[in-house]
């Protein structure tokens, strides 16, 4: 904190420290051993210890507290807003260093651990910092959760300073000493800030029974998390990698985000007057991280050393982890010298990077490698001479950066057929709302395990949505009994008109199954619409549009969002004017009661596109979309062929509901597949 002025009183952080404290405390949870009859509030016993977001749907505490939960499993608690409510989500122990807690006594060094939410939730991350020595001696501050009296738990901060280390400083498994004047029961886990650097760099290990202190373990120690024994084939594959990336891809995303106007963690470390390194300012810094973290990470630390090695520098091996990521080998670069040079530096890294050999390629990988190329050149023209310019543009395309021998690792694509064997079976089912009583519906069921149509119910009586589920759920069941084959069960189709499009079927649950139906199997859907049929060009592009995504890559192209700001969806002329191969992605969709989003998407739809992949509105969703963009592009892109597409929509909707935060990206997904009729379907009889 700002120390006192001579001979005068202090007065408390200045505005930008302050700022800084509640970045730290929001991002500051606790967490609790699950148990009946949780009381989110209490401080009932089940407390276990704190914690602190670190990136989407992961929490960094220590592994003697985490490993206190059952089996694995806990409860994390935090605050939706200052001073909003407690919100509890359940989480499991991704991994911990170390797995298990040798003999009696306390958990040894370092006692880290990574919690996984098992659910997607909105929340705000710290910034973790990237240098390979965190804590030094000097001024810090901490959080954590503590008996507040009276029964509650209080979310506390204070001020503390690094004075030693209980080994030496070069030994592998350090543990920091910290002093501070009040260090209570169950902060253990919170996070440790640099006040001078703003960001975190450790995490609090224990407290001393005797003294006004207490140990604490910088974040760097997660290097040492176990490496995967095979070549990582996704981003997943990997914790360290997959946490990390996520990281400084939510940083970015928010840094950048023209929608967002909360201050964000870059802003906060500008205003304390920090540098990021010699060359970069923060604002630099948590972009160039953010398009890092967009590419597949290095093959080994093996290969990173030796990027870091051909630039002329090394790192500091001595009670120091290996460098792992992207993000690593920038914060071992920082140690460069000033001026021209260290920038320099920086851009060959990033040129490396670009070039650099690969465990795997996803479609978004090229779109990565030009993003980080943009930044080098913007960045090199801006600062740097023109020999240098010169030089990174011969590096982009020429010479050991050729780049038709880039990525010599990426496996080979896997040797499946262009075209499954046999498609699934599909199951349709028809819903109209009634003309004179809108918020009930008729309805029938068609099974259609072949290609003819075989009707198996059908209702002209009116039920009303809430009760949909259980009147149609006898048919349902019936018609995938008719459909479904081991291993591969029917595609339920739901056809409604475009009004009725925020209709989640996918969420229903059948009696017999508590598991909802965009789980169990494929759910699509299919526009039923009264507008006339097209003309004769019209009903050929479709046609053509149709059978090129069935034949073909596709190529996903969001329509209604650039650059983060909601744009209108293009005009209908403009949207036939698009290649065949396209398939549209609505980012910013409101819902019916949005009209924007109603128009943009029947424009979508006049305009002949019989796949369309958009996500449902949600409440608590944040602005800042980078991350959809880009799962949406690796998703539709890489999938190769439409067909493939209701069935990959399905993993996704599992791996939601299963707790994995790989796919919480897609939590309210939704896919329009149906061919596009050339002619207006029969109607629903309805009575006068």
């Amino acid at each position: 904190m700002t120390p006192p002025p001579a001979g005068g009183a202090w007065h408390g952080p200045n505005d930008a420290e302050s700022a800084l404290m509640s970045l730290v405390k929001d991002a500051t949870v606790r967490i609790h051993r699950p148990e009946p009859g949780y009381a989110p509030e209490g401080s009932d016993g089940d407390f276990l210890g704190s914690g602190f977001f670190i990136a989407p749907s992961w929490v960094l505490t220590c592994a003697h507290v985490a490993m206190e939960g059952r089996g694995r499993q806990v409860n994390v608690v935090y605050k939706t807003a200052r001073g909003g409510d407690a919100v509890r989500v359940g989480g499991t122990v991704r991994a911990a260093l170390p797995e298990q807690r040798p003999g009696a006594g306390g958990w040894p060094a370092p006692d880290l651990a990574l919690i996984q939410l098992l659910r997607p939730v909105e929340h705000p991350c710290v910034y973790l910092s990237e240098r390979s020595t965190g804590m030094n001696r000097g001024a810090y501050y901490f959080a954590g959760w503590a008996d507040g009296g009276a029964g509650t738990l209080k979310r506390l901060g204070r001020e503390c300073r690094v004075v030693g280390t209980v080994d030496d400083w070069s030994d592998g498994d350090e543990q920091v000493l910290i002093e501070a004047s009040q260090l209570y029961a169950g902060m253990s886990g919170g996070p440790v800030v640099d006040l001078a650097r703003g960001e975190v760099v450790g995490v609090l290990k224990s407290r001393s029974m005797d003294t006004n202190g207490g140990t604490a373990i910088g974040v760097e120690r997660l290097r040492t998390l176990p490496v995967p024994a095979g070549a990582a084939t996704a981003e997943s594959d990997d914790p360290y990698q997959a946490v990390f990336h996520a990281h400084d891809r939510y940083h970015a995303d928010r840094h950048n985000s023209p929608v967002d106007d909360e201050e964000t963690w870059a802003d906060v470390q500008r205003d304390l007057g920090c540098v990021a390194g010699p060359a970069l300012t923060p604002q630099q810094r948590v972009d160039l991280l953010g398009r890092l973290a967009k590419l597949p990470p290095p093959v080994s630390t093996r290969s990173l050393l030796d990027i870091l090695g051909g630039l002329g520098y090394g790192y500091r091996t001595v009670g120091v982890p290996a460098p792992r990521g992207w993000r690593d080998g920038l914060g071992v670069l920082y140690d460069a010298r000033e001026g021209e040079e260290a920038l320099e530096r920086i851009l060959r890294y990033c040129m490396s990077a670009i070039t650099a050999e690969r465990p795997y390629v996803v479609p978004s990988t090229k779109l990565a490698e030009d993003a980080l190329w943009d930044w080098v050149k913007e960045t090199a023209e801006d600062r740097l001479r023109r020999p240098f310019r010169r030089e990174m543009a011969q590096l982009r395309y020429q010479g050991r950066y050729d780049r038709g021998a880039e990525h010599l690792r990426t496996p080979e694509p896997a040797g499946e057929p262009v075209r499954p064997p046999r498609s699934p079976s599909v199951v349709v089912l028809h819903l109209e709302p009634r003309a004179w009583q809108p918020d009930q519906y008729d309805w029938r069921v068609v099974a259609r395990p072949s290609d003819d149509d075989l009707p198996v119910t059908e209702n002209y009586q009116g039920t009303r949505a809430d009760e949909l589920p259980a009147r149609l759920a006898p048919s349902l069941a019936k018609a995938f009994r008719m459909c479904d084959e081991p291993d591969s069960p029917a595609v339920l189709q739901v056809v409604v008109p475009p009004a009725l499009l925020d209709l989640e079927v996918e969420k229903w649950e059948l009696p017999a199954d508590g598991r909802p139906l965009g789980v169990q199997r494929p759910v699509v859907i299919r526009c039923s619409d009264g507008r006339p049929a097209p003309s004769e060009d019209g009903a050929r592009e479709r046609e053509a549009r149709w059978n090129r995504i069935h034949t073909g890559p596709m190529r996903a192209a969001v329509l209604d969002c650039d650059d983060g700001m909601r744009v209108p969806v293009p005009v209908t002329a403009e949207l036939r004017g698009q290649a065949y191969e396209t398939v549209p992605v609505l980012c910013r969709y409101g819902g019916r009661s949005d009209a924007q989003s109603v128009a943009g998407f029947g424009r979508v739809l006049e305009a002949g596109y019989g796949v369309v992949l958009w996500r449902r509105p949600r409440a608590e969703r944040a602005a800042a979309c980078t991350e959809f963009h880009l799962r949406a592009v690796d998703t539709v892109d890489g999938t190769g062929v439409a067909d493939r597409l209701p069935q990959k929509i399905q993993e996704l909707r599992k791996g939601v509901r299963e707790g994995r935060p790989d796919m919480f990206w897609s939590d309210g997904i939704a896919l329009v597949y149906g061919k596009p009729q050339s002619e207006p379907p029969d109607p629903f009889l309805q009575a006068p």
